[in-house]
């Protein structure tokens, strides 16, 4: 029973350099530095919604992409060649781009076969990182042939007309370039001696300065057009030859300007334009905002978990204390080896994960409870308690892991950073609930010898004695027709008022503004009203009024780079009622984006529920598993209908709140069917009725407690969390109270009405027979 020697320090060495890894993440940087230098010092990666930044997807221009290969005469194969190499070029632009303006930690990377994903920690100018990452900066040089008034004639055969800098002007400059600017080798931003203006200069590479010599020489006098992604730039007039490879780019730039085009063609062009279809921009405020109120909510869920258990278990339970801040811990440590990003929703990842990984020790705790009442000795009752629950642990687990893996897979960013968090969890709790757990008990009763396993509790004696007898079948109709009005209900709900859709699946913009004192609301509704930016809903995010929420619908007909627009003429409109106002979040979501969303949303959801039903088909019988999908659809249409009651935005947040209380409702399940089959392997000729009456009393206690360590985890995040996760948070405390219910008066309903009517009852029966 007790584990050998060296398993024994296996398991404290993981433990011990688990929290080695783990300690410098929760230590402020100057603790950081005083740590001695054989320990790691390697914290946990902060997502931007915790530090601040921009994070933005870049995608390659199909038009532009199609036309390249057309010109080039490619056929399947080298089309998709072109365009993974067009891919791989622009990732290398990019990130040289980023690099030149000085980024620190930057995300550079791809995003499937055709987009970037491009992150910018502590970066807070928009403007900017559009203009520096949305510019394909190819540079050319033209003769000018003339000048003329904007027109929509056609120039000449030759030429081409290009619009001036200046007001009024287009230039017609000849159409064969006669410099490429991949012949640029340097470029650097500063300021002219003469005139004290800021301009760009640069140098050629040998060939090319050899070509400029001679360009400059032959054409003495002429205006030379120099042509930055079809616009020109700047046009001097050539006064003498230039040979020494060199020159400037001037014009009405500002000091930023240089600095952004300097950096440009030191990079280089890209290979193909790129459009920007997703932006989105956390202000540092709002990410150390994020960081306290997620690190004091998942404290109090803590908290109030560990004091349930010890309450609940007394000595027992400060053991299952110890095995989850063990598993909390070596979480961390997972995902600082792993270099995973820690996200705000994967704070509530781990915080849920505090009330999933306690639910392995509340099984196994009562089960001993109860062998230790069916008259077992200790060493019996600690290995029929183990063996017992192992089953209904495993079953549990891999429902959840079902959900976490399906939310990885069709989630984005943030929520694949709760899937990640949530998965960890779960497997580590196998090893700090199971494992560990075990071994202390284990070393304990050789070293105690008692002849019975006793588990204490602070609860009242009457709270838990013997098994209750209710009669739970006898309000099988009732239990299921309130669930079904509730649901209809729910529908009906979603039909109208309907699910206040955030941007992520209707595309739009979110700006989420604050000042130092409460903002005048009214005057910032009428100028948003005055700016011409469509549907524009203006809330308080706050009590007292510091923080507002400005939503500004997809534009029609508009790509994200018009939404990107809109969204500055909504922050110039907001900066001229409270000028003091800071832009803590802005979320541009353009239409193709929010498209792909909404599809993976509904198969996510869809594939978890028949992975659900796969599942427990295999484990138990279909009986059982149509029963656990039917509830799951009551259980969900009452979730949604609670998103359509309270307004809460549905987002991708409430998709994953929606897949966890997937697994999570199948999760509660589990330890009823678990039961259920157990006692049809055990008693055979009892009718069905009894045996589901009798499996529930027998686990009521397990499902009790284990829904109450999960609802008290998530309450304070619910509370106190905040907007971020409220989508979140909310939905999944009144998931939590559904799924407990639904598993006694539904899903036992259902499954006795499939036996009685079916009769199939000696099937249920071999299925339950090893």
């Amino acid at each position: 029973m007790v584990p050998s020697k060296w398993k024994l320090v296996l398991y404290g060495l993981v433990i011990v350099i688990g929290s080695l890894i783990a300690l410098p993440s929760l230590l402020t940087s100057k603790q950081l530095e005083a740590l001695p230098d054989w320990l790691p010092h390697k914290q946990v990666a902060l997502g931007l919604d915790l530090r601040g930044g921009a994070h933005l997807v870049l995608e390659i221009d199909e038009r532009a992409m199609q036309k390249d290969i057309e010109e080039e005469g490619l056929d399947a194969l080298g089309a998709t060649a072109r365009r993974q190499s067009a891919l791989q070029q622009s990732i290398e632009i990019v990130r040289r781009r980023i690099d030149a303006i000085g980024v620190a930690e930057p995300t550079v990377q791809a995003l499937g076969t055709s987009r970037i994903l491009v992150q910018l920690p502590g970066m807070q100018d928009p403007a900017a990182i559009r203009t520096l990452l949305g510019s394909t900066a190819k540079l050319t040089f033209h003769r000018v042939e003339s000048s003329t008034a904007p027109s929509r004639s056609a120039p000449p055969i030759g030429t081409i007309r290009v619009p001036a800098p200046e007001e009024g002007i287009d230039y017609i400059l000849q159409q064969r370039p006669m410099l490429q600017g991949e012949r640029l080798v340097q470029a650097n931003s500063g300021i002219d001696s003469q005139t004290g203006r800021p301009v760009v200069s640069f140098r050629f590479d040998d060939a090319g300065a050899r070509q400029f010599a001679k360009i400059t020489l032959d054409n003495v006098g002429r205006q030379f057009a120099i042509v930055l992604d079809g616009k020109v730039i700047s046009a001097p007039v050539i006064q003498e030859p230039i040979i020494g490879g060199s020159g400037q780019i001037s014009g009405n730039f500002t000091t930023a300007e240089t600095s952004s085009l300097s950096a440009l063609l030191r990079a280089g062009a890209l290979p193909v334009p790129l459009q920007i279809v997703e932006e989105r921009t956390v202000g540092p405020d709002l990410g150390s905002d994020a960081i306290r109120m997620g690190a004091v909510t998942g404290a109090a869920g803590l908290l109030f978990v560990l004091v349930f258990m010890t309450v609940l278990y007394r000595g027992w339970g400060v053991v299952a204390n110890l095995a989850l801040v063990i598993n909390v811990t070596l979480t961390l440590a997972a995902l600082t080896l792993l270099g995973a990003t820690l996200t705000l929703p994967g704070i509530a990842g781990i915080v849920l994960g505090i009330g999933l990984a306690v639910d392995a020790n509340v099984l196994i705790n009562e089960r001993i409870r109860e062998e230790t009442r069916h008259g077992k000795s200790a060493v019996a009752a600690l290995t029929n308690g183990f063996d017992r629950a192992y089953a209904t642990i495993i079953d549990s687990n891999v429902t959840a892991l079902i959900a976490t893996a399906l939310l990885f897979w069709f989630g984005s960013g943030p929520v694949r950073g709760f899937a990640v968090t949530m998965a960890l969890g779960i497997a580590i709790s196998m090893f700090t609930a199971v494992t560990v757990v075990k071994s202390i008990m284990a070393l304990w009763l050789k070293w105690k010898r008692p002849k019975q396993f006793i588990i204490g509790s602070l609860l009242p004696a009457r709270w838990r004695g013997a098994t209750p007898n209710f009669q739970f079948m006898r309000a099988r109709f009732v239990g299921l027709g309130v669930s079904l009005v509730l649901s209809i209900a729910s529908l009906m709900l979603f039909a109208k008022p309907g699910l206040n859709y955030g941007v992520d699946f209707t595309g739009g913009t979110i700006i989420e503004a604050s000042a130092p004192a409460a903002m005048q609301v009214a005057d910032i509704r009428a100028r948003l009203e005055q700016a011409n930016l469509g549907e524009v809903s203006l809330q308080q995010a706050d009590s007292g009024g510091t923080t507002v929420l400005v939503r500004i619908q997809q534009q029609p007909d508009a790509d994200a780079s018009a939404q990107t627009e809109v969204a500055e003429r909504a922050k110039a409109a907001i900066l001229e009622v409270e000028p003091t106002a800071n832009f803590d979040r802005v979320d541009i979501i353009g239409p193709k984006i929010s498209g792909e969303l909404t599809d993976a949303g509904i198969l996510a959801v869809l594939f978890a529920s028949i992975a659900m039903f796969i599942y427990i088909w295999i484990r138990f019988d279909w009986h059982f598993a149509v029963g656990a999908i039917a509830t799951l659809v009551l259980d969900t249409t009452k979730t949604i209908g609670f998103f359509a009651l309270t307004g809460l935005e549905f987002n991708l947040t409430a998709i994953a709140a929606l897949l966890t209380l997937i697994g999570y409702s199948v999760n509660d399940k589990v330890v009823v069917y678990d039961r259920m089959r157990e006692n049809l392997r055990l008693h055979p000729d009892v009718p069905l009725r009894q045996i589901i009456d009798r499996s529930i009393n027998e686990t009521l206690a397990r499902s009790l407690f284990t829904s109450v360590t999960a609802f008290l985890a998530m309450l304070p995040m619910a509370i106190w969390g905040g907007a971020t996760v409220a989508s979140f948070a909310v939905p999944m405390v009144f998931g939590i109270v559904v799924a407990a219910s639904s598993s006694v008066f539904i899903a036992a309903p259902i499954l006795l009405f499939l036996g009685e009517r079916i009769k199939h009852r000696p099937a249920l029966v071999q299925e339950a027979t090893p």
